[in-house]
């Protein structure tokens, strides 16, 4: 495993790399955090960058790269069901519950979301309150806003 740190609009990320997928994207102060891993260079790493660059400049909408998150397996249906929320939409955390069979689940999809370790690839601020509420997001809400914004074009992006 191996790791680098990238500038973004959102402040620095810490990308986490197996040599075949990203395996961890953090921000600064995450809550929970990833294994530490030495400082290095692959591919993956590359596109994750280059793809995260796009992405903030509004010129990407679905990440490509191959993504090997760890966590149990209804934690991965949880993040499986996550890349399929179509960029600039929401969804409520009682949504992500039926969309992966088990309707009754949001407390859980909830905590799965909050340890999604691959924010803003696997797209976990794209899950909202069912009231519509900005609730819990591992990089704080105002960057869970900003990523919201940024997907609904309310931004100026400077093009």
């Amino acid at each position: 495993m191996i790791s680098c740190i990238h500038d973004s609009p959102v402040g620095p990320l810490t990308l986490h790399s197996n040599g075949a997928a990203l395996t961890g994207l953090e921000f600064d102060k995450p809550k929970y955090k990833l294994a530490e891993s030495a400082r290095g260079e692959d591919r993956v790493l590359a596109r994750a960058r280059r793809e995260l660059d796009l992405y903030f400049a509004g010129k990407l909408t679905v990440f490509t790269i191959a993504t090997a998150p760890e966590g149990t397996p209804f934690q991965k249906r949880v993040w499986a069901a996550l890349t399929k929320i179509p960029y600039g939409i929401t969804r409520t955390y009682g949504q992500q519950a039926t969309a992966i069979g088990s309707p009754k689940a949001f407390r859980a999809v909830g905590l799965a979301n909050g340890k999604n370790p691959i924010s803003i690839v696997v797209p976990c601020h794209r899950v909202i309150g069912s009231d519509g509420s900005l609730t819990g997001f591992g990089g704080g809400v105002p960057r869970k806003q900003y990523l919201l914004d940024l997907e609904q074009g309310a931004l100026s992006l400077g093009c």
